[in-house]
């Protein structure tokens, strides 16, 4: 299985990375790669040749996947990528959060907000709750600690409503009983 990432660097970064990978290493002043990070995993260093470039590793707000060719006709899925590793100059600052706001092309741009659902405000507590309440209901028990907006529920759901077994025949503007346009077709037929 193959391992990918992506790897994001400042414009004058990229032109010596191109150049070390075009040239043979040992006659470049730039001689080698180095990409290490801290212990918590997201922030570190990149280092080409003897300069050093702070990175951060960001979560991307959707997944890309990454093909390979053989022949230039078959595309072979390889990878699912989920993250960047971001190298930026010196004085720039951090990004903020572990989550990259932008994916990697223009009309990714603030993805996360424009794109997808928000996430749900959901009480921690009163997930807790339903989902002990359920695991209660599947193991054969009841609903211990039920609202009393719910318990009325139940109850008037449980009551059927009364349905008079005779019809009124009440009179509508003095005149015989209401009719409906079925009660004049039924007519026309007889």
């Amino acid at each position: 299985m193959e391992e990918q990432f992506i790897l994001r660097v400042p414009p004058s970064i990229a032109e010596r990375i191109e150049r070390l990978l075009n040239e043979n290493p040992s006659t470049s002043e730039d001689g080698c790669l180095d990409l290490s990070f801290t212990d918590d995993g997201r922030t570190g260093t990149f280092a080409i040749g003897n300069e050093t470039f702070p990175a951060s590793l960001l979560d991307l707000p959707g997944v890309v996947e990454s093909y390979k060719t053989y022949d230039d006709t078959v595309l072979i899925k390889t990878a699912d990528i989920g993250q960047i590793i971001m190298v930026r100059e010196e004085g720039e600052p951090s990004p903020e959060g572990i989550e990259y706001r932008h994916g990697l092309t223009p009309p990714m741009r603030d993805a996360r907000r424009r794109r997808f659902r928000r996430e749900p405000d959901v009480n921690p507590e009163l997930v807790q709750r339903v989902e002990k309440d359920l695991l209660n209901i599947m193991s054969g028990g009841t609903v211990d600690k039920a609202d009393d907006a719910n318990v009325e529920r139940r109850k008037t759901a449980q009551v059927p409503a009364v349905k008079p077994d005779v019809v009124p025949t009440e009179t509508v503007g003095g005149g015989g009983p209401e009719r409906s346009d079925s009660d004049d077709s039924m007519e026309n037929e007889n």
